[in-house]
């Protein structure tokens, strides 16, 4: 009997220890951006038991407005958003999980102004970065300690789109893997293009090359930015930030068949738009889009199984303004929201039935959030 209700209580601790994550927020620091008192990256414990998020520490570094953790937690990259002032750059950090302190390693540069997103492959060898305003994207080499060696490759995006004052040369935004790795799918907003290239790991050099039919067209004027992958479905999803709209594409071996075109926004919608980031929840059933410019909102979308077409649930109010990005936590119980310009995290329930939300009233507040990345904390 005793030995029963020892288990009992050891499960119950694993599962407690199990739902505990380090959240790490990315913010503005300076520049056009710029938010008193903003210091870098900020590391939060988050218990997804509660709901609740506890600070431990911080470090401090130029406009980490994007981050990428390695899975296991051990290294975390951040861009380098300089505004054209210096080149722009990409830091690695080593993570101890027992104190919860980054520490800095080194910064390379990114091979182009203004590098709005950065992702780490699941071999931890390439970190992939998007310079915004160069229009062009690179691959580092992960050295053995996390630290980044300079880039190999860097490829240059030239060409504009429609809408003049968004669209006057190429704007890459993301540079995003499909859940095998095997390709890497990068957005241009302001050429209004995806671009699909095979990526070999085991490169020394130059691990990306472009996938047959690579590029994919999107509608003009839309200004793809971010792409959604589902883990257990043939689906891809994109978000448009000039369109404020989703792309639904059929997706197999770097291949992208569109499938539809849906707005992000209600009918009749008459604000100004400024779509930001796509995510799918845990089990595939939602996926939620996050509108900037007057919405300031979250679009909740229920999606087919057998098509992968898209409905819209409804819409949530982000009880801020900018929310740049989102998170759902791994339970799949939370969604987070950073409001840029309202200074603020935002966390929310998830209905599992209906995948509305709830505001449940907890708040972070720090300055000039955009980037939210969770991992556990074993």
């Amino acid at each position: 009997m005793r030995s029963t209700y020892l288990i009992a209580l050891l499960l119950l601790s694993l599962t407690g220890f199990s739902q505990q994550y380090y959240l790490f927020v990315g913010t503005y620091t300076e520049g056009s951006f710029k938010a008193a008192g903003s210091k870098g990256i900020y590391v939060y414990r988050f218990d997804a038991a509660t709901g609740d998020a506890t600070p431990v520490s911080t470090i401090a570094t130029e406009n980490p407005s994007y981050l990428a953790v390695v899975a296991g937690g051990k290294f975390v990259y951040s861009v380098n958003e300089t505004n054209g002032a210096n080149p722009g750059g990409v830091s690695a950090f080593s993570f101890n999980k027992q104190t919860g302190q980054l520490s800095f390693l080194n910064r390379q540069a990114s091979g182009g102004d203004d590098p709005c997103y950065v992702t780490v492959d699941k071999s931890r060898k390439w970190v992939m970065v998007a310079n915004y305003s160069g229009g062009s994207y690179s691959a580092l080499p992960v050295n053995a300690d996390g630290s980044l060696a300079p880039a190999t490759e860097t490829v240059q995006h030239v060409g504009s789109g429609t809408i003049k004052d968004r669209q006057d040369k190429a704007h890459v935004h993301s540079t995003i893997f499909s859940p095998d790795e095997k390709y890497l799918v990068v957005c241009d907003l302001g050429m209004d293009k995806l671009s699909v290239l095979q990526f070999n790991p085991a490169a020394t050099q130059t691990p990306l090359t472009p996938a047959p039919d690579s590029i994919v067209n999107m509608q003009p004027g839309s200004g793809p930015r971010h792409t959604a992958f589902d883990q257990g479905k043939p689906y891809a999803y994109v978000i448009d930030e000039l369109a404020g709209t989703v792309d639904a594409f059929h997706y197999s071996a770097g291949k992208m068949t569109p499938l539809q075109h849906i707005s992000s926004h209600p009918d009749g919608y008459k604000g100004d738009i400024g779509s930001a980031d796509i995510h799918i929840a845990p089990g595939g059933k939602f996926l939620y889009a996050s509108n900037r410019g007057d919405a300031n909102s979250l679009a909740i979308f229920s999606i087919d199984p057998a098509t992968g077409k898209l409905t819209i649930k409804g819409f949530e109010s982000t009880v801020g303004k900018a929310p740049r990005n989102f998170l759902i936590d791994p339970t799949g119980h939370w969604l987070l929201v950073a409001n840029q310009n309202s200074k603020n995290v935002v966390i929310f329930k998830i209905d599992p039935e209906t995948g509305l939300l709830t505001d449940t009233q907890k708040r972070i507040e720090v300055p000039a959030p955009v980037c939210l990345k969770m991992e556990s904390v074993k």
